[in-house]
Parts: C-alpha cells; sequence; structure tokens
C-alpha cells in the first residue's frame, strides 16, 4: 500500500482555536500531522511536545493522490493558524484537479 506523511511543528493556532473529536477545541502551541493511505487522508493534531494526538474534525478525508494529501497538509496548517473553531476544510472532496 502507498502511503505518506507530513508534519508540521510549531504551529500557533489562532484566536478560537482548532476544534478536535477527543478534546474539543485546542489552543496553542501545535504540531498538525497527515497520514495518507492511498485512498484517503488522517489529519490529527497535539499539543507541541507532548505524545497525545487528536483527530482534527473532519478527519478522515478522501484524499486520492500523494500531491493532493501534501497540499491538504498545507492548507490545514493555515487553518490552524487561522483558528475559529477550524477543522479539517471541506473544499472538493480532496482532489484539486
Amino acid at each position: 500500500m502507498t502511503w505518506a506523511s507530513w508534519t508540521t511543528t510549531g504551529v500557533f493556532a489562532g484566536r478560537g482555536g482548532v476544534r478536535t473529536d477527543e478534546a474539543g477545541i485546542l489552543t496553542g502551541d501545535l504540531t498538525v500531522h497527515t497520514t495518507w493511505h492511498g485512498t484517503q487522508a488522517e489529519v490529527t493534531v497535539q499539543y507541541s511536545g507532548t505524545s497525545q494526538w487528536f483527530t482534527l474534525t473532519g478527519s478522515p478525508v478522501q484524499c486520492l493522490s500523494e500531491e493532493d494529501s501534501r497540499d491538504l497538509h498545507q492548507v490545514v496548517v493555515e487553518a490552524v493558524r487561522a483558528g475559529g473553531g477550524a477543522g479539517v476544510p471541506e473544499l472538493y472532496g480532496w482532489s484539486r484537479r
């Protein structure tokens, strides 16, 4: 099976933080992690420097290519920085093409 993953540390959540399935709203210094498994991407966040991961609301999402999953990861990082209780943005079932 094809897979890939990306991690961005030191992402400060904007006002209103981000929404997770397990813990509700997280704020502050976060790490964002995206794992792609061939047909879908899973997005998780954690407080930077800790070990517990939380599912970002809206994850997993259909994502049919590694390139799209990398683009998704960057969009999620930007959404975390924007805050506002962000989850995984609902753009287009994650296929940019």
